[in-house]
Formats: C-alpha cells, structure tokens, sequence
C-alpha cells in the first residue's frame, strides 16, 4: 500500500509561503503583500518529478514555535503532529524572505532544531537583487545544513529544483539530520546575524525610494492625510467609474424581463419569473461593478505593500482605544467580509484585544452592504458635484464608511473599558518591501471576488428571494385588493410594523430585513420582489426599483434606513464564525444584541432628526 506522504510550508509572515504554495499545487489561495493572510492551514497537492503525489500544506506565518497567538498555534501543532486528525509532516519546507535573511534566520534555527528533513526556499530572490544584494545560497546551505534552493514564486523560478529537492528529503524521511541547533534566542540572534553577513556577497543602496516613500508614507502627520486621500478617491471611484457598467446591466436585467413578459401568457410561472427572479437577482447584480472596483483598490494596497504601513499609520488611533495597530488588517479586510476579518484575529496575540476586534468587525462595512447603500443613494442623493472631482453621491458613500468605523472605534473604547478590559498590547509588525503588483494577481483576485459574489446571487440571495416571492405571491389577492394586503408575508409585515414604525419604516422594509440576515445583499432583492409583487399597473410593473422607492420612501426613512445598516449584524456566516473564534454562543449573541440596539437607535434617530430639520 502507497504511504501517505506529506509535507508542510513553514516560516515568517510575509516570507511568500502562500505564493509558493500556490505555485507548486496549481491552487488559488490569497497572496498578499502583508502578514497574517493565512489564518488557517491549507492542503494541495504536489507532484514529484517521478510523478507521485504529495500532500503539501501551508501553515499560517510564525515567528516563533513557542507560540504566542492562535495562528501560531496552528503552525505548532501542524508541525509536531498534535493537530487533531492530522499526520506530522515528513518533510519542512522553510521559507526564508531573501531580502530579510537575519530576522527569518532566527525562526529558522528553531524549526532546525527540530532535527527533521528540512528543505530551505530562499524566496523572493528577484526583490532581493532589485534591492541591491547579492546572495550566496551555497554559503547559506553549509551554515544551516539543509538544501537551499532560490526561489521567485510568483514568477516560478527554481521550483524544479525545489521539488527535487522535497523528494530527496523525502526518500530520506527517517534520516532526520541533527545539526545541533540548540541554542538560546540571544544566540540564535547572534547566528542568525553572522549567517546572514556570510550569505551576503555585496550590497549597493538602491533601497533609497523605498525609505524615501516610508518617511513620506509613515510620516505621523503626512502620513494619514496620504491614507484618508486615498479611501476618499477609492469611495468616489465606486460610483464614478461604475456607472457606466451598471447602467449596462440595469438594461439587460430590464430587457431579459421586457422579453419573457412578451414571449410568455400571463400566469404565475411568469410573474414567478419576472417578479421573482429577474427583478430580485438581477436588483443585486447590478452592484457588481461597484463592489470590483472596491477590492481592486483593496487588492492594490494588500500587493503594494501599502497595507501593513496603513496599519502602523492607525497604530495611534487604535492605542487610543485600547487596541494595537495589529487590529486594523482584521477590521480592514472586514471591508471586504467580516468573515475572513474575524478569522484574521487569530494573528492577535493578547486574547481580549482578540475579542473586542471580532466583537467590533461586524461595524466595518462589508461589500455586501454596498448593494444596499449604492441603490438608497442613487434613489435620493442627486448625481451632483460639490467641488472639483468631489460627487455628493461619493461623498455620502464615504460618509457611511467613516460611520461605521468611528462607531467600531467608540464600542472598542467602551468594551476594553469595560467586559474587555486591560492595557493596549504592543505592536511589531515586519514591513514588506514595496512592490508593483501584478496584473495577474489583481486580475484573478477580482476574478474570485466576482465568482463569490455571483455564487451567493444564484444561492443565498436566490433562495431568499423565491422564498419571499411565494410568501408575497399566496393567497392572491381579491380584485382591488393590494397583493401585499392578501399575502402571508404581508400577515408578517404588519406583525413587525408596530416596532418598526417609530424609527420610520415601512411594512416593505420590514419583510426586507428578515432575509437580508441571510446576506445583506437580500435586502435590495427582497425590497425589488415587494415592489414587483404588489405592484397593481402594468406601468408600476415597469418602474425600476429605484423609482419605486423615490415614491414610496421619504428622505427621513431613506436615510434611517442607511443609518440601520451602518450598525446593524451582519450575515447568519459571520454569526457562525464568531460562534466558532469565541468557541460559544456567549459573544456571538452580545454582538448581535448590542449591534441590533444602535441600529434601532441611531436610525430612530436619524429619522427624527430629519423630519425635525424640515427634510
């Protein structure tokens, strides 16, 4: 019988594991140019050069195999055999940031110490001579004992020689070398410096732009100033450069509905169609452009390596609310989803400021709302300018982002004051060196954020809505009678109304969110299928959604309703993530009562603000 064979990526955050794992298993997992991206281990396969099969896992960043945070326990227990389920690996491979050679030396000499078959990747060979080094790996192999093997793994250089490499360690499995590599951390310090000094054969100073761009990026006063001009651009860019492409979906939406509604009889197969699924689906589709071109500015500051000096940047802020600077790349790739957010607190090594960030991740408004807030903007703030390159509708988009981040800042002061309570942690985090990001990295990350988003609109959003559609549609309604009024979702309407109608809600919004708790981007389906329901003219029928609301809504609801959605929980997934980072149903159900409450309150009070205003 064929032995399970197996082998495993280890070393700093930021070495390149991911890129490399990628590279040799063909899969597709997230690269980026900052650390803490893999917050769980991850399996492929790699082929050796005689063809057989081994599984290769790749373990989330350490700096230490004594553990001092969640990932990193991930990292120990995977590499001692002690994950439940899991085999140890047979072969190591580290992986060594060439351009950062001391300070992963350091780690190495652990894993070394571990006296098991050990392949050495001195990655990102190619940054290290665009930043003016020239390396010796054969120095670097008889310091450490191990096979070295120079690697670009975005670009694929020396992964033959690496995958022969893995395979000799591996015929070899119970050979394990001992090369002696117990020592203290002030020793492996002090090795670490030495071997990286002999491994480097020159060095020229072409590193100058990037420190130049670190004392103009990282300045304390400049600095900031560079990162909020940057989310103000990206927040305009969502609607400036997006409409033209939305607009084109919005008409074939509307077409594709024009023309079953022509070829077809009227009968509830029809309305099934049209109601249902056209107007649902095709409501949330439309925001696609909005949410690519979101990431596409994500996915360039993660590449560029501006993200990790983004997070030294907010390090003040969050001190100031008893976090660290580690919080902020959880809470900013909680923009994107709270789910991956929440699950990168595991780089957090201090357990309550862990906590206060997945209790206030649900605050940083995710690509799912953007549906929701690009259709309540585009129905009531007009298109207009308010100075140079500045659209109101950007303006109030941006507007809603800060919201929600100053009230997750002010419920981290509140809960580190109180049921978290203790001293901000300290922050190190190593700084990438920066780098162009490339087409293919950005174009496949899009890719993946395109087929996430369209896979949840043929499913959860889907299911969603044929679910409100049939609750809308049944009983039909007598002649004259508003379809709503009949139905049974209308029944579950009125029940919520005497709750709702304080903060200014309608019945319509009631029934929407219900199933936005599925996904967030329900609520604009949910609220398209209502209209499209009820709808008792063939002309009401052919009204786009954002006329529907522009005459059924006030400007005191529509903006209540934004307000609801700043605050409010966000999807049942990132409930269940929460449930299983906090290992119970405590914190997850605290998230969702507390957040429940300041979506009410601060949505009643936007309304009554607005109507005592004159609006």
């Amino acid at each position: 019988m064929t032995r399970h064979r197996t082998a495993a990526l280890v070393g700093n955050p930021n070495s390149g594991k991911s890129a490399l794992f990628n590279a040799l298993t063909g899969a597709r997992q997230k690269i980026a140019n900052y650390p803490g991206v893999t917050v769980e281990r991850k399996a492929g396969r790699l082929i050796l050069p005689s063809g057989e099969p081994v599984e290769l896992i790749d373990l989330p960043g350490a700096y230490s195999l004594d553990a001092a945070s969640p990932d990193e326990v991930v990292t120990e227990k995977a590499v001692q055999g002690r994950l439940e389920g899991e085999v140890r690996p047979e072969v190591l491979i580290l992986v060594l940031d060439a351009a950062n050679l001391e300070q992963h030396l350091v780690f190495a000499q652990e894993v070394l110490e571990l006296g098991r078959p050990t392949v050495v990747a001195l990655n990102m060979i190619d940054l290290a001579e665009r930043d003016g080094l020239t390396l010796d790996s054969n120095a670097l192999e008889e310091a450490l004992g191990v096979p070295v093997i120079s690697t670009v793994a975005v670009r694929r250089r020396g992964l033959d020689e690496l995958t022969a490499a893995i395979a000799a360690a591996e015929t070899h499995a119970d050979d394990a070398p001992n090369p002696n590599w117990h020592l203290t951390l002030p020793e492996r310090r002090l090795a670490a410096k030495t071997m990286a000094r002999a491994a480097i054969l020159s060095r020229s100073a072409r590193h100058t732009v990037a420190n130049g761009l670190d004392r103009l990026l990282l300045n304390p006063w400049i600095g900031p100033l560079i990162l909020f001009a940057f989310l103000f651009v990206m927040f305009q860019a969502v609607f400036a450069w997006a409409t033209p492409f939305a607009d084109a979906i919005d008409a074939g939406f509307t077409a594709l509905s024009a023309f079953v509604s022509s070829e077809m009889p009227q009968s509830i197969l029809r309305d099934f169609l049209t109601q249902g699924i056209i107007a649902g689906v095709g409501s949330v589709v439309v925001f696609l452009p909005q949410i690519l071109i979101l990431f596409f500015f994500i996915l360039i500051m993660e590449a560029s390596g501006y993200m990790a000096r983004a997070a030294f940047l907010m390090d003040r802020l969050m001190a100031g609310v008893g976090l660290s600077g580690k919080s902020f790349i959880p809470l900013l790739s909680s923009f994107a989803c709270a789910v991956p957010g929440i699950m990168a607190t595991r780089s957090i090594s201090d357990p309550k400021d862990r906590l206060t960030t997945i209790l206030i991740a649900p605050l940083m408004t995710c690509s799912a709302r953007l549906p929701v807030y690009a259709v309540i903007i585009g129905a009531f703030i007009p298109a207009t300018t308010v100075g140079p390159g500045i659209g109101l509708q950007g303006l109030v988009l941006f507007g809603l982002y800060v919201s929600g981040i100053v009230g997750a800042m002010v419920a981290a002061l509140l809960l580190r004051g109180t049921l978290t309570k203790g001293a901000a942690s300290g922050f190190i985090m190593e700084m990438p060196r920066y780098q162009l990001p490339r087409l293919r990295d950005v174009a496949i990350g899009l890719w993946q954020r395109a087929f996430v988003f369209l896979r949840r609109a043929g499913t959860i959003i889907l299911s969603a809505t044929v679910a409100l559609w049939i609750l809308l549609s049944f009983p039909q309604a007598q002649p004259g009678q508003s379809q709503l009024d009949a139905s049974f979702a209308g029944k579950i309407a009125d029940g919520i109304a005497p709750v709702l109608k304080p903060i200014g809600f309608n019945r319509e919004i009631g029934l929407a969110l219900i199933p936005a708790m599925a996904a967030r981007e329900v609520a604009v389906s949910a609220l398209a299928t209502t209209y499209a329901v009820d709808a008792r003219t063939e002309a009401e029928n052919d009204r786009g959604l954002i006329a529907r609301l522009q005459a059924s809504w006030s400007l005191p609801t529509a903006l209540a309703f934004l307000a609801w959605f700043v605050f409010a929980p966000q999807c049942l997934s990132t409930i269940a993530v929460t449930r299983r980072e906090t290992n119970g149903w405590k914190w997850p159900a605290f998230m969702v009562g507390y957040l429940f409450g300041l979506a009410y309150l601060f949505a009643g009070i936007t309304y009554w603000s607005a109507i005592a205003l004159g609006f």
